[in-house]
């Protein structure tokens, strides 16, 4: 699986950056043709379809409430964990990457400090699914982010060789994306331009952090199973705080990710182990001869 994964990347062409970029430009043209490049028009253009998606999602809380939480970078890293064995090259591309999305992320929302649908209507206009999102902090979106960021590293990690295969593919990963980006709408904490500039910023930054480790071996390290007590030490840590959001908020999706988590610790913990007395027994044989 690893070798797939690698000779993948190894195929990607920066040409991938043209039509995330051509988009961007298009929102912003866009945008700049109804005179909404400053704050109040952006929010209020948006105004129709914000009420529209978030009524029509906000039907469904239970549903909502459990996919949003994909959008977290600890759930969705919990949920691939087991490819820490199986295809490292992955788990670098999903470092490198997210250390790409933040930077993005804490910058963009910096500049442009785009209020929250709760910062600019009122609580009882509209649907608030868990924890109410609130500060200056919509634009763009850094569940949206972290949702096509993970997803474009697993898109090109595992695209098919037939044509067919990788357009059903392509079309699958979009619109799981999409569906679990505009869950962000759904909970009401952010509007719908928030979530697909977030999109296409995580496809690039996920596009970004695949050429890095490319190019550079910074995280070459995690195909070395002497370091696997550090993945031991963080899947348990995560463990615990999932059981504490579980007697919190008792989402399935925590159940789930658990599970998955656990599984990985076992794995993980079982080679590791393996490796280590295997070792040891080969030491203890030379000092004894």
């Amino acid at each position: 699986m690893n070798t797939n994964v690698i000779n993948n990347y190894s195929k990607l062409k920066s040409s991938l950056f043209f039509l995330p970029i051509f988009f961007l430009s298009l929102i912003v043209v866009v945008l700049s043709t109804q005179d909404a490049l400053n704050t109040v028009n952006y929010v209020k253009i948006q105004k129709g379809t914000f009420f529209y998606i978030n009524y029509n999602l906000g039907q469904y809380p239970n549903f909502i409430a459990n996919l949003t939480q994909i959008g977290d970078t600890s759930i969705f890293f919990a949920l691939l964990s087991i490819f820490i064995i199986k295809a490292p090259k992955l788990w670098e591309a999903l470092l490198s990457s997210t250390i790409v999305a933040a930077l993005f992320s804490c910058l963009l929302k910096t500049i442009f400090r785009v209020p929250r649908p709760h910062e600019v209507y009122d609580d009882s206009s509209f649907i608030i699914i868990g924890k109410k999102a609130i500060g200056f902090a919509s634009l763009p979106s850094g569940h949206s982010i972290t949702v096509f960021t993970t997803l474009t590293v697993l898109l090109f990690a595992f695209m098919p060789k037939m044509l067919k295969y990788k357009i059903l593919w392509i079309f699958t990963i979009i619109i799981l994306g999409l569906a679990i980006a505009f869950t962000r709408v759904g909970v009401g904490a952010h509007h719908p331009l928030d979530v697909i500039i977030g999109s296409i910023i995580g496809y690039i930054s996920g596009l970004l952090g695949i050429f890095v480790i490319i190019k550079y071996k910074i995280f070459a390290w995690i195909n070395n199973k002497k370091y696997y007590p550090i993945f031991i030490v963080l899947m348990l840590s995560c463990s615990i705080s999932l059981i504490y959001k579980i007697m919190y908020e008792n989402l399935v999706i925590y159940y789930l990710t658990l599970i998955c988590l656990l599984i990985s610790l076992y794995k993980i913990t079982y080679v590791y182990l393996k490796k280590y007395f295997k070792n040891n027994s080969f030491r203890f044989i030379n000092e004894s001869a």
